[in-house]
């Protein structure tokens, strides 16, 4: 099974959107692969807390389903557990990096890196442009999606 955690700095708003983006998409295309996904933060901000409102209603608004999310910060065993970790800016790289240490496994990308580029993704708690966020989001979780599917080496249901 491949295992892919999402990151991003509060873990309210890109992180989770990311993670229940990727689950509807393991729901509905992955037939016959097991992947599974989750979502950090790089910070204590917002720990516990649930997905923004904002972040809620676009996903809802674009046929997403929500469950219950209760932020939680990135620690090493995340690392250790993971096999993709996805961050939504270098900014969250660097922040990983500090609480790990080296990317030894070379784990750590940007999500847009699926996609062709290597943009950040704008945090929409600061800019409000959830609906911006959420197809930037979608477009490099369907590339992901494709990439994880292509690697082969995923087992079989």
């Amino acid at each position: 099974m491949k295992r892919i955690c999402f990151v991003c700095y509060g873990n309210i708003c890109r992180s989770p959107m990311a993670e229940f983006i990727f689950k509807d998409l393991i729901f509905k295309y992955s037939k016959r692969y097991k992947m599974s996904c989750n979502s950090r933060a790089t910070s204590f901000e917002e720990i516990g807390n649930d997905i923004f409102p904002q972040a809620r209603e676009v996903l809802y608004k674009n046929g997403i389903s929500v469950e219950r999310h209760k932020a939680s910060r990135f620690t090493i065993d995340d690392y250790n557990e993971n096999d993709i970790i996805i961050v939504m800016e270098e900014k969250n790289r660097k922040e990983l990096l500090d609480i790990i240490g080296m990317d030894k496994g070379n784990k750590i990308h940007k999500l847009r890196e699926y996609n062709g580029d290597n943009n950040d993704i704008e945090d929409p708690w600061y800019t409000g442009r959830f609906d911006l966020v959420f197809k930037e989001i979608k477009e490099g979780c369907l590339s992901l999606f494709e990439y994880v599917e292509s690697l082969g080496d995923i087992d079989e249901v």
